[in-house]
């Protein structure tokens, strides 16, 4: 199958069902129910199980009891949606359930609009529930990266049996774009007879599996954690992603953007490069694990005079950059909040104020 024009939200759901994930759990919310209404005509040509949830909590348990059992899961929201789903996202981590969420962001906080944003940054990285846990965080910049890091979602969620959340924004989930879906991401399910509760008969042996986030005996809360620590330490060892953007030139400033925002710091800095102005850009596609040593080797440049984080929010994700790059050179953020996209003119205007 060659390329096809599809609606980003659409693309996520067929890319899901190419992956070999045939349940579907969730509640509508815009700017992503799309997803939904694709997957409800969808699942059952394919022998799959749509099913709407009568609120975004109901729908995180769902995927909790598949994902016990052993079967390849995704559920799809928005913003304030994900944060009803953050209690039941939180038991997956501790029950080490793999699992797939999707947040096509909107504006916030509170209700907020239905315009695209980045302000979940926070939510996604740091752990939107309670507990010491992380997911494993995708950042798409286009519906064919959206389309790809949804079939890698599932191998990496059943590797480190982990739930992974692919952030993406407003605007990708209504954009169209051409997209194709590469026959080299198509993955069977990991052996899951181990641990799953997918019932006795299918294990030699009568032990059985439990699935819990409870842990009451001892020092087996401990236990869980540093395990689940070690999982999240070997992330960073082993699936970090990022790219760069005009790190071979001798830029005189650092754009660390991701998403959709780093599509329009890419056509600013091809302008500013037309007008003599160097400017690179590291653009993490990982957001946990963050690429934090591709960021401190591009800050650290001897060229490089200062650093901007450009995101779709009021800041965030510079506190990382902040981080990465340990004081050695000055970092600042840029942005808007609302659904409002800045413009290619926008960030040259920033760039050329910072470097003055």
């Amino acid at each position: 199958m060659g390329k096809v024009l599809m609606k980003g939200n659409e693309a996520i759901g067929e890319a899901a069902i190419r992956a070999g994930c045939l349940n579907y759990f969730g509640y509508p919310i815009t700017p992503q129910s799309e997803i939904a209404e694709y997957l409800s005509h969808r699942l059952p040509d394919v022998g799959g199980m749509f099913l709407q949830a009568e609120s975004e909590v109901a729908a995180s348990y769902m995927v909790f009891g598949a994902a016990a059992a052993g079967e390849r899961v995704i559920t799809t929201s928005s913003s304030p949606g994900i944060s009803l789903m953050s209690e039941g996202i939180s038991y997956c981590a501790a029950a080490q359930l793999p699992a797939v969420f999707v947040n096509i962001m909107r504006g916030g906080p509170g209700l907020g609009g239905i315009l695209p944003s980045q302000a979940d940054y926070f939510q996604a990285t740091k752990g939107g529930g309670h507990g010491d846990y992380h997911l494993f965080v995708m950042a798409p910049n286009s519906v064919q990266e959206s389309v790809e890091m949804v079939m890698k979602a599932f191998p990496i969620a059943e590797k480190y049996r982990n739930p992974v959340i692919i952030l993406g924004d407003g605007l990708i989930g209504q954009m169209m774009e051409p997209v194709e879906f590469p026959d080299y991401l198509v993955s069977k399910p990991t052996k899951k007879d181990d641990w799953a509760t997918n019932g006795i008969d299918s294990r030699v042996g009568d032990t059985r599996n439990l699935i819990r986030s409870l842990f009451l005996v001892g020092n087996s809360l401990e236990d869980n954690n540093r395990c689940l620590k070690a999982k999240y330490d070997q992330m960073k060892q082993d699936d970090i992603e990022w790219e760069g953007y005009n790190l071979d030139a001798e830029y005189s400033l650092l754009i660390v953007s991701y998403g959709t925002m780093s599509r329009v710091c890419r056509t600013a800095i091809d302008n500013l490069k037309n007008e003599g102005i160097e400017v690179g850009m590291v653009r993490p596609q990982t957001l946990f694990p963050y690429p934090e040593k591709a960021v401190q080797d591009a800050a650290w440049k001897s060229s490089c005079k200062a650093v901007v984080s450009m995101e779709l929010c009021m800041g965030q994700m510079v506190e990382d950059v902040e981080r990465c790059v340990q004081g050695r050179r000055p970092v600042s953020w840029f942005g808007v909040a609302g659904g409002i996209v800045s413009t290619p003119e926008e960030v040259m205007e920033e760039v050329k104020r910072i470097l003055e």
